[in-house]
C-alpha cells in the first residue's frame, strides 16, 4: 500500500507507514473516505478495543486483521509493531472513538516509530475536545486541552485551582460518575465564570449546557449522566461575546 508516503530512497527495505486514523465519536457518517481507504489497505490495524473496532470495520465491509493496543499492553506491543513497520508493513492505529493519542493510547508508539525513522501520518477526523469547543460559545482563539481531571477530589481541586489562573479557554474530559462532583468543585472555584458541558456529541441525544457551573449542574438531569462528558471552561478575565 503506502500510497500516502513515497518510497524511501537508499539501501535496505523501505519501512512501512504508521497511520493514526480518527474514527467516529458517535455518528458513523463522520468517518472520512480517506480513513476507510487506509483501514482497508493497511496490513494491520492496532485497536484500543478489537471488538469495538471490528464492529466498525464490519459495518463498512473492511476485513483487515486487527490486534489490540491499549493502556495496559501498549509498551509490550510496541516492539512487535515496530518490527512489522520495519519490515515494510503499513499499520493503522485507532482508538474506540476520535483521534488516536488524544487522552487515548498512541503516544508511546508514535514516539518510538518516529525515533526509528518510520513515517508517521495523521488521517484527521472527529475529536470530541474540538467539537465541544466549537459549540461551547466560549472564546476559541486560544485554548488549553487538559485531558481527564484527577479522579480524587483533592487532586482534582488542586488541578482546577492551577487551571483557574489561565486566561485561555480550558477543555477537559470527565466521566459520568464524577461529573456532578466536578461541577460542585467548579461552582465553588469558578464562581460565575461561564462554562459549557457537552455530552453524547454527534449522537441522536447530543446535548450542550451553557451557563455558570451552578446553572449547568442544576440543569443536568441525573438520568442523562451517561457517556463521556467534555467540559469547556472560560479562562480568567475573558469576555465571551467580544474579543478579550
Amino acid at each position: 500500500m503506502n500510497r500516502e508516503q513515497p518510497p524511501r530512497q537508499g539501501a535496505g527495505r523501505r519501512a512501512g507507514t504508521l497511520f493514526l486514523v480518527a474514527t467516529p465519536i458517535g455518528n458513523l457518517e463522520d468517518v472520512t473516505q480517506r480513513a476507510l481507504r487506509v483501514l482497508g489497505e493497511v496490513d494491520l490495524i492496532a485497536a484500543e478495543d478489537t471488538r469495538h473496532t471490528r464492529r466498525l470495520l464490519d459495518h463498512f465491509g473492511i476485513g483487515t486483521r486487527v490486534v489490540s493496543l491499549f493502556e495496559h499492553n501498549e509498551r509490550a506491543r510496541i516492539p512487535e509493531l515496530l518490527e512489522r513497520l520495519g519490515a515494510g508493513e503499513d499499520v493503522a492505529l485507532v482508538t474506540d472513538a476520535g483521534s488516536p493519542g488524544i487522552s487515548d493510547p498512541g503516544f508511546p508508539l508514535v514516539r518510538e516509530a518516529a525515533a526509528a525513522g518510520v513515517p508517521v501520518t495523521s488521517i484527521p477526523g472527529p475529536c470530541s475536545a474540538i467539537a465541544a469547543l466549537q459549540i461551547s460559545g466560549l472564546p476559541t482563539d486560544a485554548f488549553t486541552f487538559a485531558g481527564f481531571l484527577p479522579p480524587k477530589s483533592g487532586a482534582r481541586r488542586t488541578r482546577l485551582e492551577s487551571l483557574k489562573e489561565r486566561r485561555e479557554t480550558i477543555v477537559v474530559f470527565e466521566s459520568p460518575h464524577r461529573v456532578d462532583a466536578c461541577l460542585a468543585d467548579l461552582e465553588e472555584l469558578w464562581a460565575d465564570r461561564p462554562i459549557a458541558v457537552a455530552r453524547e456529541l454527534t449522537k441522536v441525544h447530543e446535548e450542550v449546557l451553557r451557563g455558570t457551573a451552578a446553572e449547568v449542574r442544576a440543569a443536568l438531569d441525573p438520568g442523562r449522566r451517561r457517556g463521556e462528558f467534555v467540559l469547556v471552561l472560560s479562562g480568567r478575565g475573558r469576555r465571551v461575546r467580544e474579543d478579550a
